[in-house]
């Protein structure tokens, strides 16, 4: 049975601790499972952060799960129209259950985070304060934990 995974929502937010972004942190979490070497999905995944690159679009915890998701049940033939189907509405259900979980109603990092636009290229520091201002952490964890509802592992 397919449900919210708490351990992979706690790996995903120890990843954020460590200076991960948020789309290497979701994907990171679940690299092994889905049978992904880590270091290529944290590299796959170091530029989604920030909304893309601190433009602040799409958040980067929703980028990791439709990594995670895509590369579990991604198809690879351009013409097949039933699975380009499958596939975005798998996304669509999953982005539903993220804004239906996270309180904003969104699945973009400038709204989630209550900013305007774009950010400059340089992260913020990791501080005690960065961490209190920004729903980062929680969101990677929620987003991480939620793939479990959408995904099937070998046990």
């Amino acid at each position: 049975m397919k449900k919210y995974d708490e351990n992979k929502a706690k790996s995903a937010g120890e990843l954020f601790s460590q200076g991960y972004n948020c789309s290497q942190a979701v994907i990171g979490a679940w690299a092994d499972a889905i049978g992904l070497d880590k270091n290529t999905a944290l590299k796959i995944a170091c530029g989604f952060g920030g909304g893309m690159g601190r433009l602040r679009e799409v958040c980067g915890a929703v980028s990791g799960a439709v990594m995670i998701l895509s590369w579990k049940y991604g198809y690879t033939d351009g013409t097949d129209q039933a699975a380009k189907a499958e596939m975005y509405k798998l996304i669509q259900a999953f982005a539903a259950r993220f804004k239906e979980e996270n309180g904003f109603d969104s699945i973009v990092c400038r709204e989630l985070l209550g900013l305007q636009g774009a950010s400059a290229p340089t992260p913020e520091a990791r501080t005690k304060e960065y961490y209190k201002k920004r729903p980062c952490k929680e969101l990677v964890e929620l987003s991480a934990g939620l793939v479990g509802e959408f995904i099937e592992v070998a046990e």
